[in-house]
């Protein structure tokens, strides 16, 4: 962008901000417009929005300011639509797959207790002139009427090969064009006629080697991963040695999957939760993360830093007939950042993130600590072999203060601390096991102490000498390991879950 050009960007939202009025809200947010001078309905309370942050400007590892701050990287608006192919170029129809405004959505982000949050739209044939030249103004407006919500822009990539993505492009002046190039060139739907040699695995490495190249590296986290799957660990789509190849090629860009897909509502209108047709969730989690041993653990046992989320998918709510909540009404995604856009990427491209469902805890922190040393969720700690280290692994969280957007008071039963070994990279670049990953511990309530707001449990591995990672997740059940999900109302199954914390032995 030259001179000329970013003047006229900056004049072109300046003029925004001065044009638009609460009462024209009305006519952007339309369902949403009730709720706009709504406090947060859960959490701590927004924080101020810096919206000219740029991914470059930002010291790593500065973690000052930083706590957790709760979003969402999977949220549909009217731009996921519908595509008129009887005519070239096809014509583009709102509404048709997803039917709230953009602003709607920010709206009921902020309202149900989200800093953060991204428009991840459906691509189609010419659909990244639609984004150019339509979505991306109204994200400006919005980015205007709810300056509360980080609101990143990007889209539900049709990836070449493999399900949905996220494709999160870092806040910068140029974000609409790159997010353009991107599409244009790689979405595998976007040509018209679709072309077959844009739905290989070898276009989706050289996606991810282009966006890897790039001076403003964006995100890519995979979506409903088994979604496909048939059975247990017969994987559809999604398979594992595209995650290993993908993540081998920009281990910086391609940094995990959904843990638990959105559409979690299904039940309450006789479907199934996430859309699971074929082989279900578990508690709400796709089988490759709540399976203990399983694929997620299989890639952590290779020392990937391969980190899970949890999304809405919001289309359409499921009081007007659809399969969803409003971003932050059922899942969240905590990442511990700073509120701005730079540091909320850094955070889920580092792994300081964890995860949970119906608002069962609001705070989760897992450090390991050994020799005066400590790490964190995304962190390594590094403990010398001579000294035959005990590791103390302390898990602090915070139980929600009030009631969650189903009027409930949740309570956690159980927390249970979960360790692998990392032995290095897999032979079969298909495998989804980890032998070696257990659940090490189970915490019920007389095992845990009050400190301030927190409940805090703490649990030696004694004598490390081999390299590992430990997690944690907990639930609102009864179920030693989450089953198979039927058509139980997803508020009474509610789980959360960290993402790990390495321990290397030198």
């Amino acid at each position: 962008m030259n001179e000329g050009q970013h003047m006229q960007g900056k004049k072109s939202e300046d003029s925004e901000r001065s044009a638009i009025s609460r009462r024209q809200l009305v006519k952007y947010a339309g369902v949403g417009a009730t709720f706009v001078a709504a406090a947060p309905f859960v959490g701590g309370g927004t924080a101020q929005a810096h919206d000219r942050d740029d991914d470059k400007n930002q010291g790593k590892g500065d973690s000052r300011n930083r706590v957790w701050r709760a979003g969402d990287h999977h949220v549909h608006s009217e731009y996921s639509g519908e595509f008129d192919t009887t005519k070239n170029p096809p014509v583009f129809h709102k509404g048709a797959d997803a039917v709230y405004p953009i602003v709607t959505n920010a709206i009921m982000a902020k309202y149900f207790g989200l800093t953060w949050a991204m428009c991840t739209d459906h691509g189609g044939p010419n659909h990244s002139k639609v984004n150019l030249e339509q979505a991306y103004p109204d994200l400006l407006r919005s980015r205007v009427l709810v300056p509360e919500v980080l609101q990143f822009w990007g889209m539900e990539f049709d990836t070449p090969a493999l399900d949905h993505h996220t494709l999160m492009i870092p806040r910068h002046d140029d974000e609409a064009q790159q997010l353009f190039e991107l599409e244009s060139r790689f979405n595998k739907f976007d040509a018209f006629p679709t072309d077959p040699a844009r739905d290989t695995e070898a276009k989706f490495i050289e996606f991810l080697k282009t966006a890897k190249g790039m001076p403003h590296k964006p995100l890519v986290i995979a979506h409903h991963a088994a979604r496909s799957a048939t059975g247990l660990g017969v994987y559809g789509q999604d398979t594992p040695h595209e995650f290993r190849n993908g993540n081998n090629a920009a281990p910086e860009i391609y940094v995990g999957f959904e843990g638990a897909p959105g559409h979690q509502a299904g039940p309450l209108n006789g479907g199934a939760r996430g859309g699971y047709g074929n082989h279900p969730t578990y508690g709400g989690f796709d089988q490759m993360t709540a399976r203990v041993g399983g694929l997620w653990d299989s890639l952590l046992g290779e020392g990937r830093r391969w980190w899970i989320t949890a999304t809405s998918d919001s289309h359409v709510h499921w009081t007007r007939g659809g399969s969803d909540f409003w971003p932050g009404e059922y899942s969240k995604t905590y990442v511990h950042a700073r509120q701005d856009y730079a540091d909320i990427m850094d955070g889920l491209r580092n792994g300081r993130i964890w995860v949970t469902t119906g608002d069962l805890i609001t705070s989760l922190d897992v450090t390991a600590k050994s020799q005066g040393r400590d790490a964190a969720s995304g962190e390594t700690l590094v403990v010398s072999r001579r000294n035959r280290s005990d590791v103390e692994i302390e898990i602090r969280f915070r139980p929600l203060q009030g009631k969650n957007g189903n009027g409930d008071r949740p309570e956690v039963r159980r927390v249970d601390l979960i360790v692998g070994q990392v032995t290095g990279p897999a032979a079969n670049l298909d495998s989804d096991t980890n032998p070696t990953t257990k659940v090490v511990a189970r915490f019920g309530p007389r095992d845990w102490h009050k400190s301030g707001q927190d409940y805090v449990i703490r649990h030696t591995l004694r004598n490390v000498e081999t390299d590992l990672y430990a997690r944690v997740r907990g639930t609102s059940t009864d179920e030693a390991e989450p089953l198979a999900d039927g058509k139980e109302s997803p508020w009474d199954d509610l789980w959360f879950y960290s993402n790990p914390v390495f321990v290397e032995v030198r």
